[in-house]
């Protein structure tokens, strides 16, 4: 079946594929402000409902080793519409769990089938114009960030006015609104990579082992996702004890500001279109270490977080879609399996950075959540100075 011409990718397809990609990923993310309330309904410990967060990651990363690249095998229509029904289901049985392994069973489930945004954003650049697709991707992009960071308001108001299971309710409910908007609004496309699935699932580890690009691009990624997770997986633990003692409602109000960052950070895209993306990619990794001054003064000063939660989830997006604008370039027919191969290792940095999180909160409190941040950064920092100049040139060549 013929690629869909470019310009029938209009604004309103755009901000579908983009809401839809946010609703996706934002199932997976609903716990986080919710994780002190449900470690006291299941009767739990911190670091157990820490493990709700990180399975969703988990799952999230599975889908992307094994699900993802099917969009070089398969219709992407159907397969995005079908995945969005399965992770409804996945949100309705631990909306229904009353233990912590059915809340675990369910947000495997979820996480698993959730990957059908990482389906969208490959897609989207597929559809686009080569000289939009980095606009593109960054406003779908910028719909996934704000599904992580909206989710956990919405959860927390849903939580304090209904009870947590509520909120995966209402995520199911949307999962399946959006199965349906898909499904009527998508054009159907069939690329297929003419291989059979084991031999698909070779050439995707193939890609990571051919492309230098890749694998610089996939490292950044996952450090600055476990970054992001070691921030946002501990800071529900820190609000929720002295000084602050906030409820479900407040703490979910945090995410609105995270929001703005990847507000901000959503013309980003246009600068890989006139290849800035090395430089951005350096400026927003020094920034990511920098916000970790003033979120080390969090402890005591809300003004002190806000400001570092803005600097950070600016520069997470910032560098993200800079990441996925080289890569997106490198190999146009096969574009799902390169966003398997870079979301697998940033889900699973993701996930790393939620358990050394909360065993990190459990043992030296938001002081040693604040080194450990910083000291990720600083890996990242450094291994993007080192890269040889042949990997710089190379991204310089495809954009």
């Amino acid at each position: 079946m013929a690629t869909i011409p470019s310009n029938k990718l209009g604004t309103g397809l755009v901000v579908l594929m983009s809401a839809a990609t946010g609703v996706a990923v934002a199932s997976n993310y609903y716990a986080q402000p919710l994780l002190h309330t449900i470690a006291a309904r299941l009767g739990i410990s911190n670091a157990g409902a820490g493990c709700i967060v990180t399975a969703a990651q988990l799952g999230y990363a599975l889908g992307l080793m094994l699900l993802v690249p099917l969009a070089d095998l398969f219709e992407r229509k159907r397969l995005i519409v079908v995945m969005a029904l399965l992770s409804a289901a996945g949100l309705m049985l631990t909306a229904l769990a009353d233990s912590l392994v059915l809340v675990l069973a369910g947000t495997l489930v979820t996480g698993l089938f959730s990957v059908l945004a990482q389906i969208l954003v490959p897609f989207a650049a597929t559809l686009a114009a080569p000289e939009e697709r980095g606009r593109v991707v960054g406003n779908v992009m910028s719909g996934l960030l704000l599904g992580i960071l909206l989710a956990r308001t919405v959860a927390g108001y849903l939580s304090a006015a209904a009870g947590w299971q509520a909120v995966y309710w209402f995520g199911a409910a949307m999962m399946v609104a959006t199965a349906i908007a898909l499904g009527r609004a998508l054009p159907r496309h069939h690329q297929s990579a003419g291989l059979s699935y084991p031999r698909l699932l070779a050439s995707t580890l193939s890609l990571f082992a051919e492309e230098p690009v890749l694998r610089i691009r996939a490292f950044l990624g996952a450090v600055v996702f476990c970054v992001f997770s070691v921030l946002w997986t501990s800071l529900s633990f820190l609000l929720a004890a002295e000084p602050y003692r906030y409820d479900d409602g407040t703490i979910g109000l945090f995410g609105l500001v995270g929001a703005a960052g990847a507000l901000a950070a959503s013309p980003v895209g246009r600068w890989a279109d006139r290849g800035k993306a090395g430089l951005v990619t350096s400026v927003g990794l020094s920034l990511l270490l920098l916000s970790w001054l003033p979120l080390a003064a969090a402890r005591t000063s809300v003004a002190a977080l806000v400001a570092g939660i803005l600097v950070l989830d600016l520069t997470a997006q910032a560098v993200h879609v800079m990441n996925l604008s080289v890569i997106n370039q490198l190999r146009p027919d096969a574009g799902s399996r390169l966003t398997a191969c870079y979301m697998t290792c940033y889900f699973i940095g993701g996930a790393t950075g939620s358990l050394l999180s909360t065993y990190v909160y459990a043992r030296a409190g938001w002081s040693g959540v604040s080194l450990a941040g910083a000291a990720l950064s600083l890996v990242a920092l450094a291994a993007w100075r080192v890269q040889p100049a042949r990997i710089a040139s190379a991204e310089a060549s495809k954009l």
